[in-house]
């Protein structure tokens, strides 16, 4: 038969078996006077195999292994790893549900803070929320969730770190304060937040910080990362 007939038969494309054949999935056929490929029912199965394995969710790799099995020793080993990654994205989705079925437990209106994980939350709800608070309540988000679980103990008692720092917002950078203020923060920051980046990295961080907050502000990061990196020496 011709490949269209082939196609129609196994309910594919013509182009989705020429893309098997490139695979290494369908053996080329022999091919008739004409050029033209001539197909085999014994074809037709292979293709009904191949769509079956697909549905299952074994990737064209994957079904190319067990159908050079004939004894359908791959395919077991193949369907038990294939189990075990369903089993996991199951366990996956269930804690999104959980997670989901949590927040609309909530009454009244759900603020940004409310999506996030449960510990970024609980650090997030200690956080004051106005002033350099507000600003760092927004770079927390970008913290993964063991340094966050390092800061938390800290935060719940940084009100009057947080109202340091805004007294400093008019500031000029060598302000006594300054130095003050980073000495106490380089005993309370975690070391994998600030001296845990390298140099290169923790310069431009500064300086991405130098935009968004005061001269002063940023003088204090600059002072506790300067200090952070001379305790590891």
């Amino acid at each position: 038969m011709r490949i269209g007939e082939l196609a129609e038969m196994a309910g594919v494309s013509t182009r989705t078996i020429r893309h098997y054949h490139h695979m290494g999935l369908l053996a080329e056929p022999t091919r008739r006077a004409n050029g033209y490929r001539d197909y085999r029912l014994r074809d037709a199965v292979v293709l009904a195999r191949i769509r079956r394995l697909a549905e299952l969710g074994l990737s064209l790799d994957e079904i190319r292994d067990v159908l050079a099995d004939d004894e359908g020793r791959e395919l077991r080993e193949v369907l038990l790893e294939l189990d075990a990654d369903l089993a996991r994205e199951q366990q996956v989705l269930a804690a999104k549900r959980a997670r989901l079925s949590m927040l609309l437990a909530i009454e009244g209106d759900l603020s940004a803070d409310a999506v996030v994980s449960p510990e970024m939350a609980d650090v997030l709800r200690a956080l004051p929320g106005e002033g350099f608070a507000k600003f760092d309540r927004e770079m927390m988000s970008l913290l993964p969730p063991d340094v966050l679980a390092e800061l938390g103990p800290m935060v719940e008692g940084a009100a009057d770190l947080y109202a340091r720092l805004d007294a400093l917002h008019d500031a000029a950078p060598d302000d006594p304060r300054v130095a003050a203020l980073a000495a106490d923060l380089v005993g309370l920051l975690p070391a994998s937040m600030l001296g845990g980046l390298g140099e290169e990295a923790g310069e431009r961080w500064l300086g991405e910080l130098g935009v968004e907050v005061s001269p002063a502000q940023a003088a204090v990061f600059h002072q506790v990362m300067t200090m952070s990196r001379e305790r590891k020496r």
